[in-house]
């Protein structure tokens, strides 16, 4: 099987690509747009700022390319957020692939922002939570979210809900950090790679 990382500079690409080596996956990074179009499936992880991150992809051209892509392809964190059509993050355009608008977080004395750490998952659906339950935990970093709607395929709280997860077509995205989530976050990438 043939993976593809999305290497548009982003942060957070090692620890994906090791993730994916301990389940005995061989992954290329790559800004390649045949190498993207060839994969069997392809990750697109992210760290950082929405307005710096698609201009890299602009720049690279990718910002084209993601969004004619057929094969199963999981957005992680930044990734996930950048499927959406806008963020408040620097009021970026995004790649329009998934009708929800990214908000930050309102911070109040019990929550604050950044939403740092372990929080369960809640209305699980789709083929990336197999074997899962709500009682499972995986791990957050973020100060954005998508809001919960008809894509949503996972949702978590902080205090109230936001999407843990959406999905259209082959475009699969998760908030959290699937490769800092122990056992969880490996049952999903094995559910991924297993689509």
């Amino acid at each position: 099987m043939e993976i593809a990382v999305v290497d548009y500079k982003g942060g957070n690409v090692q620890s994906v690509l090791f993730a994916l080596e301990r389940l005995g996956a061989r992954a290329t990074l790559t800004a390649d747009p045949e190498a993207l179009r060839r994969a069997d499936k392809v990750l697109f992880p992210g760290e950082g700022e929405a307005s710096s991150a698609m201009q890299a992809l602009r720049e690279a051209g990718l910002d084209v390319v993601l969004p004619t892509l057929t094969q199963p392809f999981l957005g992680i964190c930044l990734g996930m957020q950048l499927l959406g059509q806008h963020s408040e993050e620097n009021d970026t355009p995004m790649l329009g692939l998934l009708p929800f608008h990214v908000r930050r977080f309102v911070a109040d004395p019990t929550h604050k922002v950044p939403h740092m750490g372990w929080n369960n998952l809640q209305a699980l659906r789709g083929p990336l939570f197999a074997g899962l339950s709500e009682a499972d935990h995986v791990y957050f970093v973020h100060s954005y979210y998508a809001p919960v709607g008809d894509y949503s395929t996972a949702q978590a709280t902080h205090p109230a809900a936001f999407s843990a997860a959406v999905q259209h077509r082959n475009f699969h995205g998760v908030q959290f950090h699937t490769e800092k989530s122990g056992a969880v976050g490996t049952r999903i990438l094995t559910n991924f790679l297993n689509l």
